[in-house]
């Protein structure tokens, strides 16, 4: 399972891609709403967590991109 996990804070997003990695999810991180959408855009996700206060765009719009595009990637909110 590839997971795109988008923190802004470099410590909370390396624990939680710590704890993920070792139950075996591949994650691939992106610290700005931008960065996210770009990065979704380009791979395929199978979950995407993302944290609501983001650099440029929050969570919510960042997610509102996403869903303009896929409706099926389920999302988790960080707040």
């Amino acid at each position: 399972m590839r997971i795109l996990l988008v923190e802004d804070e470099e410590n909370i997003r390396e624990v939680i891609t710590l704890n993920l990695e070792m139950e075996n999810y591949e994650v691939i991180q992106a610290a700005s709403g931008r960065e996210a959408i770009r990065l979704f855009n380009e791979q395929h996700f199978d979950l995407l967590i993302l944290d609501v206060m983001l650099p440029e765009m929050d969570g919510f719009q960042v997610c509102e991109q996403i869903r303009l595009t896929n409706m099926d990637v389920p999302v988790i909110f960080l707040t």
